[in-house]
């Protein structure tokens, strides 16, 4: 008995963990079609994945906008908000 209810509570676990992957890889994909990667503009320790030298992943900017940080933003309004580049800043 005590197998089973472990069984079932593993298979159960594993298909929403296996659910909730999906619909967050579907989100993604959705969100990035309608994005830009707008450089200069992230507060520290909130930029997007892969800023750049000094950076590793997403979180890793040291300083308010950090010319290598990106963050995804709207397509059209990175060059509206002051201080943002579609392309990294050297520092």
């Amino acid at each position: 008995m005590k197998n089973t209810m472990k069984k079932t509570t593993a298979i159960a676990v594993a298909g929403a963990l296996a659910a909730a992957a999906t619909v967050a890889a579907t989100t993604t994909a959705a969100q990035a079609a309608g994005t830009e990667k707008c450089y200069g503009v992230a507060k520290a320790e909130k930029n997007d994945c892969a800023a750049g030298p000094g950076t590793s992943c997403a979180g890793t900017s040291t300083v308010d906008n950090q010319g290598n940080a990106w963050m995804l933003v709207l397509k059209g309004t990175c060059e509206k908000i002051t201080g943002g580049s579609l392309t990294a800043i050297e520092e």
